[in-house]
């Protein structure tokens, strides 16, 4: 039976996070702001439990805590929300890096195209960006620096932990999206200093179509982020519509799940990855990986087979394995990986290079019987 490799796209739900979304699907029929009745108050409470049980996982108060319909829309209103304070100030200087996901990398280039300053940096090809080169770029009108704290593509961590410390020294707005290490990197993001954070459930096993975004207090103020949308107060102000209370439930029973067991979790996919090491390493195949290894995440490796066309592996071994050659939302493209052109990796290992994503859920047996399938289809591309 094909085994599920595709975890930076969506993780498959949590069989824990699905009972508690049906419970409250059956349960509570209610709208969470209507305030003259039993039935919106139950929703409520629900809503709030939630908000409370992503709060205790990143570390901050329910407060700060506003729920969206995922990473994309979180990153449009941390980046496009500052408009109206970035024309008031004068502060019309961004900056991010050029393997960004397009919810973020879009929206930046739009922000351009409406009068703002944009520095897109490249990382080299260890995957990483350099914070000193970040930093140095930072002057009196920057109003943001948008990083990804893990990259979707190579799972290679990037220095928001040095960036948002020395940020946080300045007046420049620190956005950084967590969606893929939210639930793995947890006591890392807890430590880190930032002014907004955005991440989707479905990474971290919850259901899709539900994500939040972090607003830090300083002197108790929220950063001076507006809402894009129009049509409701719900979420004070921040993102207007009905509350879906049985994915906003779902997304918090994730948040506690990945609380309570992400260091068990973490030694999971440490074993898992190093069964798919070594797999290759047996193989007899010429390999490489895409990124340096020791800024790695435990579940991602970005595999460069030379010789063998990513197309065609994934054509041929799709009833094995399900992989990936880069980012869910572009795979529909037969363009080379941004990510990976932007690292400095030539077209020709870019067109022979992989995704493999993995969960703690994941049968160590399966991954091992699946991989030699692959490596089998992948030895006979190459021929």
């Amino acid at each position: 039976m094909s085994i599920y490799l595709d975890y930076n796209a969506s993780a498959p739900i949590d069989s824990r996070v699905l009972d508690q979304m049906i419970e409250v699907y059956k349960g509570a029929i209610g709208n969470a702001d209507s305030r003259t009745h039993n039935h919106g108050e139950k929703a409520r409470e629900i809503v709030e439990h939630a908000r409370s049980q992503v709060a205790d996982l990143l570390g901050v108060t329910s407060s700060e805590v506003f729920f969206t319909s995922g990473s994309t829309e979180s990153n449009n209103i941390a980046i496009r929300g500052l408009e109206e304070y970035a024309e008031r100030t004068g502060k019309k200087h961004i900056i991010t890096s050029a393997i960004e996901h397009k919810a973020v990398l879009e929206t930046v280039k739009a922000m351009g195209r409406k009068g703002f300053e944009i520095d897109i940096v490249n990382p080299d090809l260890s995957g990483r960006v350099d914070a000193e080169r970040i930093l140095s770029l930072v002057r009196e009108d920057t109003l943001l620096v948008s990083l990804m704290h893990v990259n979707n593509e190579t799972g290679i961590i990037q220095p928001v932990e040095v960036i948002g410390e020395e940020l946080a020294k300045s007046k420049v707005l620190f956005h950084v999206d967590a969606t893929q290490s939210c639930g793995k990197l947890v006591e890392e993001i807890k430590q880190m200093k930032y002014n907004m954070l955005s991440f989707s459930a479905h990474k971290l096993q919850g259901p899709q179509g539900i994500g939040v975004l972090v607003l830090r207090k300083k002197g108790y103020r929220l950063p001076p982020v507006k809402a894009i949308m129009y049509g409701g107060q719900q979420e004070h102000g921040i993102r207007p519509g009905t509350i879906p209370v049985a994915l906003v439930a779902g997304c918090g029973c994730a948040c506690e799940i990945a609380a309570r067991e992400y260091v068990e979790n973490r030694k999971r996919t440490d074993k898992l990855k190093k069964l798919v090491m070594s797999s290759f390493d047996e193989s007899g195949l010429e390999y490489h990986i895409n990124g340096e290894q020791n800024y790695c995440v435990s579940s991602t490796v970005n595999i460069c087979i030379p010789g063998v066309m990513s197309e065609a592996l994934m054509i041929s071994s799709k009833q094995y394995c399900s992989i990936s050659n880069g980012s869910a939302c572009t795979s529909k493209s037969y363009e080379p990986s941004y990510v990976l052109s932007a690292m400095g990796v030539p077209e020709d290992e870019i067109e022979c290079s992989v995704r493999i994503s993995w969960g703690p859920d994941t049968s160590s047996e399966e991954l091992a019987d699946n991989l030699k399938q692959l490596i089998k289809a992948a030895k006979q591309i190459k021929r």
